[in-house]
């Protein structure tokens, strides 16, 4: 099996460009082409000698459009961004080599995030009068953003570690 790097070169060297682009245009008539808006700011620790983190803080703010139930729109929020979390911090998708089948599918095959993985202050913000004139009722998707949001864990800790070597030196 190929690695990443091996597929990415071969198709350098085949001259296959592997990006992708989107034009949003808002004079179609589909009522689901709209753009979502969101910002996170993130506080991480971490231990330097173990290589374990702790998420502090977390603050988003969505750009939900017109929240027909802001409640239950946090909640969703709240629960997209630590499944996020979870697949960039703690989940390992392992195939079997042979069919290319999924071998960690179940819970007891993979961590999940626990309560200790969540951030210990954790906010949520839904920005208000930003009504969506192409949504349903003025509102927009809020259970996938946060789960892109959730990639600032990385970039977070990544940080951190930069951090503690420059206080080293």
């Amino acid at each position: 099996t190929p690695t990443w790097q091996e597929v990415v070169q071969a198709a350098y060297l085949a001259q296959i460009n592997l990006t992708v682009t989107h034009m949003y245009s808002p004079k179609t008539e589909q009522t689901f082409n709209y753009q979502i808006f969101g910002a996170i700011v993130m506080e991480v620790e971490v231990d330097i000698l173990t290589g374990e983190h702790k998420i502090a803080r977390v603050d988003i703010l969505e750009d939900a459009g017109k929240s027909l139930n802001p409640f239950v729109d946090i909640g969703q929020l709240e629960g997209a961004f630590v499944m996020g979390l979870g697949y960039w911090t703690s989940e390992q998708l392992i195939y079997d080599p042979n069919t290319g089948r999924v071998l960690t599918n179940r819970t007891l095959k993979y961590e999940i995030p626990g309560a200790k993985d969540i951030p210990v202050d954790f906010r949520v913000y839904i920005m208000k009068n930003a009504d969506n004139p192409l949504g349903i009722l003025r509102s927009k998707a809020v259970g996938e953003p946060p789960i892109c949001l959730s990639i600032s864990v990385l970039f977070a800790i990544r940080q951190a570690l930069r951090s503690a070597r420059v206080d080293l030196d």
